[in-house]
């Protein structure tokens, strides 16, 4: 009886979870001052492939365009990369033909149909990490002609009166620029063509395909499962994106150096997210476990983000802040209905006035003074006197915070919250610089 009471537990909260709307996926559009084609790159179809989504997130937040346009997507299938499953609704790469009505992915996959039939769209990436090494004979169980990974993949030669549409020779001179720097000899880049019409059925039911037979040239790029560094997974991923553009004619520049140490660095710098309009959360060095944070009881939600991976992800009575599949903090929330009465405050800071919006961050030296209207409320976290329940227009020295109410492993970030009759305003951030600016 317990196993069919759980069996059955499972299949509810199941049904409960294919029933959910699942997260929308973010469209960045980059264009230059001097017209030129547009390149189109899809990341994160299958959440368990981080070089696929990694990568377009850089691509979207480092890159600029100067001749022709850039529209990246890093977070498609966005619930199966934060939890890290190649999808949880099936798989999105199996469903451009023949979709249920009722499937949850379906406005995902039909909007994503939209972009690839766009006129503007000249040539389509679409991003992944593949299992072995591609071979076009067989070597061994990791080397050969049914491995997907350091593979440049077309489902045919060529879509006809297209202006990419050689896609054979087109991929051939990207993997001979990519095959030119390689970390290891074995990471060679071949081209897969998997001749969908005529020999894959279940290609047939993909991305690229759909975008072949509507006219669209469209490759997809696989690094190599096997290759167990996802900054090298990226950098390769980012190196394949930028010798397309470059066959395109599409100019850019990127704000960083390409190789493994930078990115690296830039994959483990998340910056901060606000949640719900009026918390702001910075995730650098942040602590592990973030106590009584004010969310809604529902329908939390991300606002503003640095990284288009952040995500929040319920976990039981918590709640976890990811980037991608990588947890980053868990908030313990205490729950609070919303004020939209405040949308800024004064304060004095080390002597000098100011005016910030909220939610936002400031850097003080010796002390801060909150100056919210009368009838607010400010709450500083780490800031205790007796019988002061308010710390509204009080003079908060820099030696009376306690660092163990620190946001952040560095000790310096704490909370400034503002409520009014029971509700929360917002936050501010008082960074506390310990050297004299």
């Amino acid at each position: 009886m317990r196993l069919i009471v759980t069996i059955l537990l499972g299949s509810l909260l199941l049904a409960q979870m294919l029933q959910a709307d699942p997260r929308p996926f973010t469209l960045y559009k980059v264009k230059g001052k001097e017209s030129g084609p547009t390149l189109l790159v899809f990341g994160g179809i299958h959440g368990n492939e981080p070089g696929g989504y990694f990568a377009p997130a850089l691509l979207a937040t480092h890159y600029k365009i100067e001749k022709g346009a850039l529209w990246v997507t890093p977070n498609l299938n966005f619930d199966s990369i934060i939890r890290y499953r190649r999808g949880i609704y099936g798989d999105m790469n199996r469903k451009f033909v023949g979709m249920k009505p009722n499937d949850p992915d379906r406005k995902i996959v039909k909007r994503i149909e939209a972009l690839i039939r766009n006129p503007n769209v000249d040539l389509i990436l679409n991003l992944h990490d593949g299992h072995g090494y591609y071979r076009p004979t067989w070597q061994n169980s990791i080397f050969n002609p049914k491995a997907w990974g350091q593979a440049c993949i077309i489902d045919q030669k060529c879509v006809d009166k297209a202006k990419y549409g050689d896609m054979d020779a087109l991929a051939t001179r990207v993997a001979k620029r990519l095959n030119r720097n390689l970390y290891k000899n074995h990471h060679i880049f071949n081209i897969k063509n998997t001749r969908t019409r005529d020999k894959d059925p279940q290609m047939r039911l993909s991305l690229t395909y759909y975008a072949v037979t509507h006219g669209k040239p469209a490759l997809a790029i696989e690094t190599s499962k096997n290759i167990t560094s996802v900054p090298m997974k990226v950098l390769y991923q980012l190196r394949a994106i930028e010798a397309f553009m470059d066959e395109m004619g599409i100019r850019y520049s990127r704000d960083f150096d390409l190789n493994l140490a930078t990115i690296d660095k830039l994959l483990h710098t998340y910056g901060s997210i606000v949640i719900n309009g009026n918390f702001l959360l910075p995730l650098d060095g942040i602590d592990p476990l973030v106590r009584n944070v004010p969310l809604l009881r529902r329908h939390n939600r991300i606002t503003r983000a640095d990284s288009p991976l952040a995500a929040l992800k319920k976990n039981g009575k918590h709640v976890d802040v990811m980037i991608g599949p990588w947890k980053i903090t868990t908030l313990y929330p205490q729950y609070f209905s919303r004020c939209e009465t405040l949308d800024k405050v004064d304060l004095i800071v080390d002597g000098r006035k100011k005016t910030l919006k909220i939610p936002s961050r400031f850097s003080f030296h010796q002390s801060f003074t909150v100056q919210a209207p009368k009838g607010y409320r400010v709450n500083i976290i780490g800031f205790t006197r007796k019988g002061l329940h308010n710390e509204n227009n009080i003079p908060i020295p820099a030696d009376a915070l306690h660092s163990r109410y620190a946001m952040d492993r560095a000790n310096r970030l704490f909370r400034v919250e503002i409520y009014h009759h029971g509700r929360f305003c917002g936050m501010l951030i008082a960074d506390h610089i310990k050297e004299r600016p």
